[in-house]
């Protein structure tokens, strides 16, 4: 049994405000860090906490009134620990019975950490957290059913893996909050690696659409600033064409840049209504009276009003929109003021007109739905069309529909009770949260909806965003994980620990956060909070290659081809960093490696 390093024994405290430990003598303060694991050991149970603060002490205040010279090493260090001393705050998150009983094959029956409700006693020791420990609380991806438990990093000063419950994360909706150049998009992208992973092991019934405005989660993507700037691997290449799939609004950006496509999303005019718009009130400078005027044209042209509004409003004579504004009982200048807003729509190259000859044969909502229904992951990029005009309509008209489809499956599946008739969790991925959740938004749009009814239509949120305090507070109370990297704004870290309790010690944690690859998790999907340092993306690709090579051919013979590459590379690099292999010596290179012939190696 591994032996745990003492760090202190507990001296005072409250079940409300935490405890506090005494460090011990042999224990150097500036090794102890906020957000660290600890284990507390009462008389009956074992306390899991995190360090929350750190605190100078003296037993006497005249010690500090005179404290002993700087080149004075050996003052110092008489007065260190009977003097002086350092007091650590902690909060117990989590309690187990210290004795685990155990079963009649000699093994010990784990019991589920439960609430704390009671404090240990005076002067019970403290100690580091051991990997038991960590696993223990957080599970292990080696643990049944495989894939639900996902390792996203490790906790401070130790190697030992935290992991997710997958299946306790899809059951709401989730935020990854951050300020620019957190790193909050790789840590989605992790994420979403481990639910494909886990749809790909048989054990999970989710899927995703995920609205890739900047092109990072789809083919490929630059390495994190941390490291040498190369490209790692989007999530189809990581599974192939058979778990994920790729849409675009920019065909010839996704050809320029190599990206295999499943097909390109262009929008009617006939699919847009007026909810749709309502999000764009700051960057179309709509009014309300602008889109009350817009309702007027709906009920009166329904699903053509767009349609409609071009018309008369490109008419030659100005009568043409006085005679709409008679037509529908509207003021002409609040008419004519919203058909100008609406023009700019006409700028968007996936918009057309509902009569158009571009109008696509096929329902590109319908199309999608039919990738998402048969367990493929679906992402939209939308290549040099990424402003947020564009990202925050065609967002709220996709997703308003597929959560339509889905309310009506849902009822189906209600009404029949037929397990083949269940649909499949989504969980739908959108950037720049607080345009589409802000206090105005969440009570228009579709993803206000879907916040609030949790999974009750088996769709939720995973929202990213750097401006936490822009959502409605009622949306980030119900937000089931937070995932949260470094913030500076007061009002931001406030946000963010909305519907926590107690959150004073986590703010200080959260203050203390570096800039990159570090975040604090919780909620719904972890048993307590915990500080994390992120886990390396391109080690998570390559462990989930070789997982995941014993189920899809394709992926293993991409590991071949890239491992083959990188052995050729690496054995024939000269001291100018150049290789080069005549054909032959890489064909019998090849065999072996592989033990086959590569009959169709160019030469």
């Amino acid at each position: 049994m591994m032996e745990r390093r003492l760090l202190g024994v507990v001296t005072r405290g409250s079940l409300t405000e935490g405890l506090e430990m005494k460090l011990a003598d042999d224990c150097f303060i500036e090794d102890i860090k906020a957000g660290k694991f600890v284990v507390v050991e009462g008389d009956k149970l074992r306390f899991f906490s995190l360090i929350t603060d750190l605190r100078l002490d003296a037993t006497t205040p005249a010690v500090l009134q005179n404290p002993p010279d700087v080149s004075d090493d050996l003052v110092r260090e008489v007065l260190s620990g009977t003097a002086t001393y350092a007091t650590v705050m902690l909060k117990p998150m989590l309690t187990t019975e210290r004795e685990e009983t155990a079963k009649g094959n000699g093994t010990q029956e784990r019991r589920e950490p439960q609430p704390v409700k009671t404090v240990p006693p005076h002067f019970s020791p403290v100690y580091e957290a051991t990997e038991a420990d960590v696993a223990r609380i957080f599970g292990s991806e080696d643990m049944e059913p495989r894939g639900r438990y996902f390792c996203i990093g490790t906790p401070l000063d130790m190697d030992t893996p935290v992991c997710l419950d997958l299946h306790r994360f899809i059951e709401r909706s989730n935020g990854i909050f951050g300020k620019t150049g957190t790193g909050k998009t790789f840590l989605a992208r992790l994420l979403l690696t481990g639910l494909i992973r886990w749809v790909t092991l048989g054990n999970g019934r989710v899927v995703t659409l995920v609205f890739d405005m900047h092109n990072e989660y789809g083919w490929k993507a630059l390495r994190e600033a941390t490291g040498p700037r190369g490209e790692v691997k989007g999530l189809r290449q990581l599974f192939g064409p058979e778990q994920v799939a790729i849409f675009t609004l920019d065909p010839e950006s996704s050809r320029t840049r190599g990206v295999p496509f499943d097909g390109t999303v262009v929008i009617p005019f006939d699919q847009i209504t007026v909810d749709d718009i309502a999000p764009l009130q700051d960057e179309l400078r709509l009014t309300q009276v602008a889109l009350e005027t817009a309702h007027l044209v709906y009920a009166k042209h329904r699903d053509r009003w767009l349609d409609e509004l071009l018309k008369y409003g490109d008419g030659r004579d100005g009568r043409a929109i006085k005679d709409l504004a008679d037509q529908i009982g509207a003021n002409k200048e609040a008419l004519a003021a919203l058909y100008r807003r609406m023009k700019r729509l006409t700028s968007l190259p996936f918009l057309v007109p509902s009569d158009s000859d571009e109008k696509p044969s096929r329902d590109i909502v319908q199309t999608i739905m039919r990738y998402l229904q048969r367990g493929i992951h679906v992402i939209l990029e939308f290549g040099r069309q990424s402003s947020m005009l564009a990202y925050l309509l065609v967002a709220n008209i996709l997703a308003r529909r597929i959560h339509e489809m889905y309310v009506s499956m849902t009822e189906e599946f209600l009404a029949t009770m037929d397990p083949a008739k269940e649909p499949r969790q989504l969980v739908i991925v959108v950037e720049e949260a607080h345009k589409f959740l802000n206090p105005y938004a969440a009570k228009q749009t579709v993803f206000g909806t879907i916040a609030r009814e949790m999974r009750k239509y088996y769709v939720t949120l995973l929202i990213i965003d750097q401006r936490p305090s822009g959502i409605d507070d009622e949306i980030l109370s119900q937000i089931g994980t937070k995932i949260v990297a470094q913030l500076n704004d007061e009002k931001d870290i406030q946000a963010v620990l909305t519907g926590v309790s107690n959150p004073s010690g986590l703010r200080s944690i959260l203050a203390s956060l570096d800039s990159k690859q570090q975040v604090l998790v919780l909620g719904h999907a972890v048993p307590m909070p915990v500080v994390v340092k992120v886990r390396d993306y391109d080690e998570c690709c390559l462990t989930v290659s070789y997982e995941l090579s014993r189920y899809l051919p394709e992926v293993a013979d991409r590991l071949q081809e890239e491992e083959f590459e990188r052995l050729v590379h690496s054995d024939t690099s000269d001291g100018d960093g150049y290789n080069e292999l005549p054909t032959w010596d890489i064909e019998e290179r090849w065999r072996e490696v592989f033990g086959e012939d590569e009959d169709e190696m160019e030469t």
